[in-house]
């Protein structure tokens, strides 16, 4: 199947998902659950049409979930797990776009939650989201025990005070400082970017029947995956305009963040996102089974730079 419309299906497959198991709009009480939505629904909308350079394939980690479950056999259906997965990185974003944080005003080309609603509702809404990834899993896996345990613990490590939380907090102290090393910076955005990322792919092969040593696989590609969207991510930052990233472009060097440009510069940023990217197909070619929308999924990736 042709990689474009592959990747169509899988995302539709993800919205209705986030349809189906996401509290309705209405739902008391209804200004908690509208931001919800609004929240989640932002990641559907596409970036300038036909650039290259816009933000590559929307519902990145849920896809990754669906196309690595499908490529083992689906031996569990994966879509709750791609929607908990979806939840969470959803609510770290409401929350890194606070003023408290980043205080950013556009985040997938729509006003940030709390511009749209207030910070107090924003707050609410990415709690509330956090809570809904953790109850989705046992609701929907309850019939295989080991399968809520694993999925359970996956998401717990990933979204934690030693990963995507950590990182954030990491990301934060680094603001402004002139002597950051690529050691910390690597740290920063393993933790807060790449651990997310590992665990849509760990918790696709968990759905899909994978053994222990592939889902070490499963990480490891996960990995250099993470590595690599974010620093295309930098990049794009520095050199794309707010209309095609669908949020504020040149925030990071204005707010004095480290980033991979401003450590190693553009070249070899673009270097160091081929190799990660390389890397990660790599690891995919020990695995069984159909890796060639996982394999394309990747090029998309590292394709966002020219």
């Amino acid at each position: 199947m042709d990689f474009t419309v592959q990747l169509q299906a899988c995302r539709e497959r993800v919205e209705r998902g986030l349809d189906d198991l996401v509290p309705a709009a209405d739902t008391p009480p209804a200004r908690l659950h509208e931001a919800m939505r609004y929240s989640l629904q932002a990641g559907a909308q596409p970036g300038r049409a036909g650039d290259p350079r816009a933000p590559g394939p929307k519902r990145l980690r849920p896809v990754l979930v669906l196309a690595t479950a499908d490529a083992f056999g689906r031996r569990h259906n994966p879509l709750a797990a791609a929607v908990a997965l979806e939840c969470v990185h959803t609510y770290s974003l409401i929350h890194d776009d606070l003023p408290c944080m980043d205080n950013d005003d556009l985040r997938r080309g729509r006003p940030t939650a709390h511009r749209q609603f207030d910070e107090a509702t924003a707050l609410l809404a990415g709690d509330a989201l956090l809570t809904l990834a953790f109850q989705l899993i046992p609701r929907h896996y309850a019939a295989v025990p080991a399968l809520v345990a694993d999925l359970t613990r996956v998401l717990a490590d990933a979204a934690g005070s030693e990963r995507l939380i950590g990182g954030q907090m990491a990301d934060l102290l680094a603001e402004k400082k002139v002597d950051a090393t690529a050691g910390e910076l690597d740290y920063i955005h393993l933790n807060k970017t790449a651990a997310m990322i590992m665990a849509a792919m760990e918790a696709g092969g968990l759905c899909g029947g994978a053994s222990e040593g592939q889902l070490g696989i499963l990480r490891d590609a996960g990995r250099h995956l993470g590595l690599a969207f974010q620093i295309v991510d930098d990049l794009l930052d520095a050199t794309t305009d707010t209309a095609t990233l669908g949020k504020t472009a040149g925030k990071d060097a204005k707010a004095g963040k480290t980033t991979y440009v401003k450590l190693h510069g553009i070249e070899a940023s673009r270097r160091l996102a081929a190799e990660h990217s390389a890397a990660a197909r790599a690891a995919l070619a020990a695995l069984p089974g159909d890796r060639q929308f996982l394999e394309a999924l990747i090029d998309s990736m590292a394709s966002r730079v020219k």
